[in-house]
């Protein structure tokens, strides 16, 4: 089972840092490669940029729960969140047919 997750491509958890901007401000992201393939899915998805995404994401945080405490954790957890979503549609659209 390990040789799973241990046997999986070096590039997919190696950092990359993108610059963004959020509310105005520029910043860096850093996250491992396969969450910013998930990120890219969620945003073309939604038919957007990444960019664009993590802002509206980040704005609708603020409005919500007020500053994130760790931002880069709250998008780990939405890509979480998308892969759980993505997998009950799937398992429900096989069981409807």
């Amino acid at each position: 089972m390990c040789q799973v997750f241990a046997g999986q491509d070096p590039e997919r958890y190696a950092s990359t840092t993108r610059r963004i901007r959020l509310n105005g401000q520029s910043t860096s992201i850093r996250l491992e490669n396969a969450f910013w393939q998930v990120i890219d899915t969620i945003a073309e998805n939604d038919g957007t940029t990444t960019p664009v995404f993590i802002s509206k994401l980040h704005s609708e945080v603020l409005e919500l729960r007020g500053e994130p405490v760790n931002f880069t954790s709250l998008l780990r957890c939405a890509c979480l969140k998308f892969m759980e979503v993505s997998a009950h549609e799937s398992q429900t659209a096989v069981a409807a047919e």
